[in-house]
């Protein structure tokens, strides 16, 4: 039964959108869905908000897209100015694209033309972190310690270096947050010193782990020691901010609950076009721009479809109500009421692990055994038939399998829109209890 309903899981028999309404969406049946995960912790704003589709339109009626080699045009400008707004000094550069993986990408090639701008030319190594996810095209798989969405193309990925995750519900090392810090920030320095420090153009990592750790905050110092680490060798950092970025965290930058730490790059998309219109940018200092415009004149990257301008228009709409309407606030806020809903609602199960977040980004982890925190049989695939029963409850939640060493682990993700509040999160967490418990007595653990 269980083989029977994941195996139906595929595009064509899933089920047909037909439209949505804020934290909802109806299917073609009639059925209707509460996003509990904003997509993959997309929707910022929910769907069909009316300002955002009446941008669009006025958009739309004036041209779609000035290309960015002939034009500039007012919605970049003025996306640009509320990014900068909200990020403050140190992000004075962006270049917008057109999703997560082509920002990770740019902000690669940024990296080594900064380095090559300096006369740096050796430094053209990258080291990411286990447990990390930044995107699907080849330059970000590269970077990314997800063995599962890897595997076919090992061959043909960059060379990149990977250091343990910062994770504290599974730490590397014992001894508490500040002993697993400590050791973490040794381990990069000591792989820096290993491949040889004028080797090193970046490390990359996410401030919160999304698809690959399913939602894990980085220990409380983490950030500010590999920044330091980072410095002491003139290794830049890359903040991977595509999932936790733009507010989801309940801070416009997901680093900034870190004490204000500012990378020297950082990629954004998901929630900064809340799913309107396809959207990523990257933001960087003035520092790394300045060497880079001085030798080469321009960045050499982008594609034709860099800076669109009705993707612009929307993202400044969903901008522009994001800053109006206080919603980063309203998220910070809410972050632990989310997460008392789950808590209450399933938080007593044997098979919960663990249920961490920040703000809207909450994972589940489920486990066979709490006290040996032992994952769940990979071939069960609890995630996804957790996904499979919460989508027949009536709940849009996003899966995670391997989320301990690549094979195995399942964590489920709940990212509602910013908009959502104390209904929403009851609804979620009794629509995800009743899915739960029905996938696990399909494997017999409940």
């Amino acid at each position: 039964m269980v083989k029977a309903l994941l195996g139906g899981l595929n595009s064509i028999s899933l089920p047909k959108v037909s439209h949505g309404q804020g934290c909802y969406v109806m299917d073609s049946t009639g059925k209707r869905y509460i996003d509990g995960s904003g997509g993959p912790a997309v929707f910022s704003l929910g769907h069909a908000h009316p300002e955002v589709n009446e941008a669009i339109k006025k958009q739309l009626d004036r041209i779609a897209h000035g290309y960015r080699y002939t034009f500039t045009s007012d919605p970049m400008i003025e996306l640009t100015e509320r990014i900068q707004q909200q990020c403050g000094p140190g992000f004075e550069h962006i270049s917008y694209f057109c999703g997560g993986s082509e920002a990770i990408e740019s902000a690669l090639k940024i990296a080594l033309q900064y380095h090559w701008a300096i006369g740096q030319k050796s430094r053209n190594r990258f080291i990411a972190r286990d447990r990390s996810y930044h995107g699907n095209t080849l330059g970000a798989l590269s970077v990314s310690g997800f063995a599962q969405r890897r595997k076919q193309y090992e061959n043909s990925l960059i060379p990149c270096s990977f250091v343990s995750a910062a994770n504290l519900y599974r730490p590397v090392v014992g001894g508490g947050e500040e002993a697993l810090t400590d050791f973490l920030a040794d381990e990069l320095e000591q792989e820096i010193l290993q491949l040889g420090a004028e080797n090193v153009a970046a490390f990359i990592f996410e401030p919160v782990v999304g698809a690959a750790g399913g939602v894990v905050p980085a220990p409380e110092s983490y950030p500010q020691k590999i920044r330091e680490v980072c410095d002491r060798h003139g290794v830049l950092l890359i903040s991977d901010e595509v999932m936790c970025g733009s507010g989801r965290c309940g801070h416009w930058r997901a680093l900034e609950h870190y004490g204000g730490v500012r990378p020297d790059i950082m990629c954004i998309a998901k929630g900064l076009g809340g799913g309107y219109v396809p959207l990523g940018a990257v933001t960087f200092s003035d520092r790394i721009a300045q060497p880079i415009y001085e030798v080469d004149g321009e960045l050499n990257t982008g594609h034709t479809f860099t800076g669109h301008t009705l993707a612009c228009a929307a993202a400044a709409k969903v901008q522009e109500i994001v800053q109006r309407d206080g919603l980063v606030e309203r998220v910070r806020a809410q972050g632990s009421s989310l997460i008392a809903s789950l808590q209450a609602a399933v938080g007593d199960l044997e098979a919960v692990g663990d249920i961490r977040g920040r703000g809207h980004f909450v994972g589940v982890e489920l486990v066979e055994d709490r006290d040996t925190r032992k994952p769940f049989d990979p071939d069960l695939r609890l995630a996804d038939l957790i996904r499979a029963r919460t989508l027949e409850a009536g709940l849009i939640c996003y899966p995670v399998s391997g989320s301990v060493d690549g094979i195995n682990g399942d964590v489920s993700i709940i990212a509602p829109p910013y908009i959502a509040g104390t209904s929403e999160f009851e609804e979620i967490a009794g629509k995800f209890e009743t899915g739960l418990k029905i996938a696990l007595a399909d494997i017999k653990a409940y």
